[in-house]
């Protein structure tokens, strides 16, 4: 099976590119929902993550504060690798778990951050959705009203938008607010992909 690895800039449109995908009958494998999943209430890593960082990171039923979590890890570097060794190995574990039940010709894996944790021999194909950084700033600062400044913090943490489009193997181009356009540029995409992982 041929293994595509989705992956852009924070703001980019990976989700509704992942969408896209999906709609066409498309297995979604995304490393975001699989964090998310790792570090619900009862689970190893949960425990894990509560041990390093102290209980001043869960809420008052147990569960993971997210927002103290994340202010930690983005002014603390130290804190962050540690944050990255506990939950990187489970996360690509688990996708590749899930990749080595299905039986369609190709999947998307959806690695938010696969240059930035060096798992490009992860996946076959490395898929970049790109736009230009304004537009990423824009995008972030209407779903997730964070302020303009942080949100180039986390596009500084990120590699930069020449690495990604130089170590691409396609590159979708998210520059205009047109799903259509989108849409057609995944069309091509997916029938490619089809006839790749089917040989």
């Amino acid at each position: 099976m041929l293994k595509v690895g989705l992956t852009g800039g924070i703001g980019c449109g990976k989700t509704t590119v992942s969408q896209l995908f999906a709609e066409r009958g498309v297995p979604i494998i995304d490393a975001d929902i699989i964090a998310h999943d790792l570090v619900k209430l009862g689970q190893p890593a949960l425990q894990e993550i509560a041990n390093f960082f102290g209980k001043s990171i869960l809420l008052a039923d147990g569960s993971l504060n997210r927002t103290e979590l994340r202010n930690r890890v983005f002014s603390n570097p130290r804190e962050k690798t540690m944050l990255e060794n506990i939950l990187h190995p489970l996360i690509f574990a688990d996708m590749q778990n899930k990749i080595d039940k299905l039986k369609t010709p190709y999947c998307i894996a959806s690695i938010p951050l696969l240059f930035e944790t060096g798992m490009c021999d992860f996946v076959d194909r490395v898929l970049v959705i790109d736009c230009p950084e304004d537009l990423q700033i824009t995008r972030v600062k209407q779903r997730d009203n964070l302020t303009e400044e942080r949100i180039k913090t986390i596009i500084a943490s990120q590699v930069s938008r020449e690495f990604r489009l130089a170590n691409a193997d396609e590159v979708l181009d998210n520059s205009t607010n047109n799903r259509n356009e989108l849409a057609q540029q995944v069309e091509t995409l997916h029938n490619s992909y089809c006839s790749t992982g089917a040989s």
